[in-house]
C-alpha cells in the first residue's frame, strides 16, 4: 500500500468520528501549547534579565568600601574609609585586565526646581563613569575633567528625575537646587530602567563632579565605590583577582585578615540569573510534557477502541489482499495524523496563549524556533509510540475470526 493512500484512508477513518478525534487530540493540543508557552515565557524572562544586566555596564566590576569590626561587631559594608581616589588610579595603572575605572561617592538629597521637588540619590563621580556604565546621553553632555578639578556645581540628570522636575520641558541650562546649593543642568541620560536583582530605578539619580559632592555636600575625601570596566567579559574574573591583590597590598592587609573592601563581578550575577532561568524553564517544560504523555495515552486508548469497532473491516481488508504490514501502517498513520494535527493546533495555541500572557501580565516572550520543532517532533514520537501497540494488534487479527465478528 502506498503511503499516500494509507494517509488518505487514515484521514477518512478519523473523519467518521470527528468529535472523538477532536477529544483525542485535545491532550496533544494542550501538551504542545503548554510546552511552547512555558519555553517562550522562560526564554523571554531570561533575555530580559540579561538585558537588565547588560544595561548596568559592560564587563563591569563593583569595588566598594567594606565592613568595619567595632569591638567584635561587624557594622556592615560601606563603613570603611580606606578606599580613596589613588586606589582608583592604581587599579587602572597596575591591573592589565582593567580598561577603565570611575570612582564615586553618593548621598541622598532633596532636589528643587521652581515649585517642584524630588528626593533622590546624588552620586559624585568623574566623566569616564558614563563610559564604564555604557550609558549614553539623551540630551546635553557630561561634566568635564575641568569641572571635577574646580569642584563645579553642574549636574547630569537621570530620566526619572527629569520627568518629576521638568516634565516635558528642556532642563539643559536650567538651575536646580540640591540641598542648599544651586547646580546647573548640563545633560540628561538616556533611560536605563530597573536594575537586575534589586529592581531599583537606575534613572532616579543625579550625577555631579566627584570633588563637588565630596567637598560641598558630604565633607569627606574617601570613596564609597569604584566602578571598573574589564577589557572583556572573560577577563573580568582575572581583573577581579588583580584588583583584590592590589588593594590588599595598598591597604597593608596581612595574610589571613579580611578585606576592608568588596569586589563584585556582574558576570557572576548574569551567570546565576541564566542558570536559574534555565533550571526553571527545564522543570516547567518537564511538567508541561506530562500533558503530552497523557495525550499519547488517550491516543492509544482510542486506537484500541477503534481496532475493536473495526474488526470486521480489518477482516474484509485482509480477505481482499491487504497484508499485515498494510493494516499496521493504516492504524499507525491514524495515530500519527492525530499527533500531527494536534501538534499543529497546539503550536498555534501555545503562541497565542504566550502573547496573551505577555499582554495581560506584561511578561516578556521569546519563542525560539527549536521549541516549535521539538514540540512537534515530540508529539509525533508520542503518537507513534502509543499508536504502535494498537496497530500491531490490528495487524495480527485472524482474517476468518475478524469476518465473523459482530
Amino acid at each position: 500500500m502506498y503511503f499516500l493512500d494509507a494517509f488518505q484512508l487514515a484521514l477518512r477513518a478519523l473523519g467518521r468520528n470527528k468529535m472523538r478525534s477532536i477529544l483525542t487530540m485535545l491532550g496533544m493540543i494542550i501538551g504542545v501549547g503548554a510546552v511552547i508557552a512555558v519555553i517562550g515565557i522562560g526564554q523571554g524572562a531570561a533575555a530580559k534579565a540579561q538585558e537588565q544586566l547588560a544595561a548596568m555596564g559592560s564587563n563591569m566590576l563593583f569595588v566598594g568600601s567594606g565592613s568595619v569590626n567595632r569591638y567584635g561587631l561587624n557594622v556592615g559594608s560601606g563603613q570603611t574609609k580606606t578606599l580613596v581616589l589613588s586606589d582608583a588610579r592604581a587599579i587602572v595603572r597596575e591591573c592589565p585586565s582593567v580598561s577603565n575605572a570611575a570612582p564615586g561617592v553618593q548621598t541622598g538629597q532633596q532636589v528643587v526646581f521652581g515649585n517642584q521637588n524630588w528626593a533622590t540619590q546624588v552620586q559624585g563621580t568623574e566623566p569616564q563613569y558614563f563610559e564604564v556604565r555604557n550609558w549614553p546621553f539623551a540630551i546635553g553632555t557630561s561634566f568635564s575633567e575641568e569641572d571635577v578639578t574646580q569642584a563645579a556645581t553642574v549636574a547630569v540628570l537621570g530620566d526619572t528625575v527629569r520627568k518629576y522636575l521638568f516634565g516635558s520641558s528642556n532642563p539643559i541650562g536650567q538651575t536646580i537646587r540640591i540641598g542648599t546649593l544651586p547646580f546647573k543642568v548640563v545633560g540628561v541620560l538616556a533611560p536605563k530602567g530597573t536594575s537586575a536583582g534589586s529592581n531599583q530605578d537606575q534613572d532616579d539619580v543625579i550625577f555631579a563632579p566627584l570633588t563637588t559632592v565630596q567637598k560641598k555636600l558630604l565633607g569627606q575625601e574617601w570613596l564609597r565605590w569604584i566602578m571598573v570596566s574589564a577589557t572583556t567579559r572573560d577577563s573580568s574574573y582575572v581583573a577581579q583577582k588583580q584588583i583584590e591583590s592590589l588593594l590588599r597590598d595598598r591597604h597593608k592587609i596581612r595574610p589571613g585578615d579580611p578585606n576592608d573592601f568588596v569586589v563584585r563581578n556582574l558576570a557572576d550575577i548574569a551567570d546565576a540569573e541564566a542558570e536559574q532561568g534555565s533550571v526553571m524553564t527545564t522543570l516547567l517544560t518537564i511538567v508541561a510534557s506530562i500533558a503530552l504523555l497523557v495525550g499519547g495515552i488517550g491516543i492509544m486508548n482510542i486506537m484500541l477502541v477503534s481496532v475493536t469497532e473495526r474488526t470486521r473491516e480489518i477482516g474484509i481488508r485482509m480477505a481482499v489482499g491487504a497484508t499485515e504490514e498494510d493494516v499496521r501502517w493504516q492504524f499507525l498513520l491514524e495515530a500519527v495524523v492525530l499527533g500531527l494535527i494536534g501538534g499543529t493546533i497546539g503550536i498555534l495555541f501555545g503562541i497565542v496563549s504566550s502573547f496573551a500572557v505577555s499582554n495581560l501580565l506584561e511578561w516578556p516572550i521569546l519563542i525560539p524556533p527549536y521549541a516549535v520543532v521539538a514540540s512537534t517532533l515530540f508529539a509525533i514520537a508520542i503518537a507513534v509510540f502509543f499508536g504502535f501497540y494498537p496497530a500491531r494488534k490490528a495487524s495480527q487479527l485472524n482474517p476468518i475470526e475478524a469476518l465473523r465478528y459482530e
